[in-house]
């Protein structure tokens, strides 16, 4: 009962993380309700095997995969071009499916030629400390409108959603504190059940689509051809950096919480993980959805439920991969009113600005520290509030790197902090 339980917890974290990203993706490039149902089928079916994937035979860690930020800004990014005039909506869902093939390629090839090893160093808990800051920072705007219901039924905030979406979010609270360990591990399930039913008694529910057909197997290539561009190598390049240095954080703060937790060390292998995300991100390109990338706020989820096994994780994946191939399911799935997802993973996200805080508590902070510290945060979150239509004239790849303060932000702080240990070393050599 414990595994099944776990594992039900678990695909509930997994689908509340991973629908919104499809369905927003759907609606910015016009697709058919038909169509947004599929794109979100294959996501899922995608994402489930790259956790599979790298719990078997990669970083070994049960940890969430879900729709890479970065991708879905870049798809975005796509639909405005196509909104624009510039391309038409199939011919920039077919240079996406490139861009993510060539990305698969780039991850395969710097794990094979093990260049993960020198990327890895960079990352020290200062670097990981700014990172996890920065993502509560980037995703706390988001989580906030999703929670009082904007953009769910109207544009504007609707008391009779957020009330209830707000005792949710209490309710997640309170079962998570609570002094027994059985409430503690399932109070994300318990309160994903527990809102989908307060919704559906307000009449706050969107009614199902009908699907026809039983069984439905993802299709390859579902956008056509993949074309392949100087653009999109490009923007798969810079890509592929950016989301391997997600990938190294989000792995390393995901094992320092199970370390923590259970005593057990291990030493991580990035190069073999590296491997096995380009796999991940070349079925991506394959099946045309989104990239999947680790996500972070699996470690909040472990500090939540403290349910760090891997058979439960193992199963819930396996269960997202067989929904995946039901229609009927996947439009359930899609069916979670949004506010309730909101409600209950947000304590999961807000819990990672405690794992920054510890990681900047872990160092010496000198006025060197505070100085990178602060001027990594002033750009990550500065960076959050330029308007779009302001650099919407620039190169798509300055674009992208100028809407992303996650990743601006992270790379200022490694930047700094590696100028500064150059210096020191300059110095100690003339002494």
């Amino acid at each position: 009962m414990k595994i099944f339980l776990s594992s039900l917890q678990w695909a509930a974290f997994i689908l509340v993380g991973s629908i919104v990203a499809p369905i927003v993706i759907g609606v910015e490039f016009g697709l058919s309700t038909i169509e947004i149902a599929a794109f979100l089928q294959r996501t899922l079916f995608v994402l489930g095997c790259a956790a599979l994937l790298q719990v078997l035979f990669g970083h070994h860690l049960p940890v969430a995969e879900g729709p890479a930020g970065l991708w879905w800004g870049i798809f975005i990014v796509y639909a405005g071009l196509a909104s624009s005039g510039a391309l038409t909506e199939v011919a920039a869902l077919r240079q996406l499916e490139a861009t993510m093939l060539i990305s698969g390629i780039l991850f395969i090839l710097i794990g094979l030629f093990r260049g993960v090893d020198k990327i890895k160093r960079l990352f020290t808990p200062l670097v990981t400390g700014t990172f996890l800051i920065l993502l509560v920072a980037q995703l706390g705007g988001s989580f906030v409108k999703g929670v009082i219901g904007v953009g769910y039924l109207t544009d504007s905030v609707e008391p009779k959603i957020a009330i209830p979406a707000i005792i949710i979010l209490v309710t997640t609270i309170l079962l998570s504190r609570s002094r027994y360990s059985f409430i503690r591990s399932y109070s994300i399930l318990m309160s994903l059940g527990i809102g989908w039913l307060l919704f559906y008694l307000l009449g706050l529910t969107k009614p199902l689509e009908k699907h026809s057909g039983v069984l439905a197997l993802p299709k390859i290539f579902a956008f056509g051809i993949p074309d392949f561009t100087a653009g999109t190598v490009i923007t798969a390049a810079i890509t592929t950096m950016l989301l391997l240095t997600n990938l190294i954080a989000s792995v390393s703060v995901i094992e320092n919480v199970i370390r923590n937790q259970t005593g057990a060390t291990s030493i991580q292998n990035f190069n073999r993980s590296s491997f096995w995300a380009g796999i991940n991100q070349g079925l991506s390109g394959l099946f045309g959805a989104v990239g999947p990338v680790p996500l972070s706020a699996t470690a909040g989820f472990l500090l939540t439920t403290r349910t760090v096994e891997k058979l439960p994780f193992i199963l819930a994946n396996a269960l997202i991969i067989i929904i995946s191939f039901f229609p009927a399911f996947t439009s359930i799935a899609a069916n979670i009113p949004s506010p309730v997802g909101y409600a209950v993973i947000f304590i999961t996200i807000a819990s990672l600005a405690s794992l920054g805080i510890k990681e900047y508590h872990s160092l010496e902070l000198t006025e060197r520290e505070l100085f990178i510290i602060s001027l990594s945060l002033m750009v990550g979150i500065g960076c959050l509030f330029i308007p779009s239509a302001a650099i919407t004239h620039l190169p798509n790849v300055v674009m992208l790197l100028a809407n992303n303060g996650l990743i601006l932000g992270t790379v200022v702080c490694i930047l700094l902090e590696q100028l500064f240990k150059i210096k020191e070393r300059i110095q100690n050599e003339k002494e």
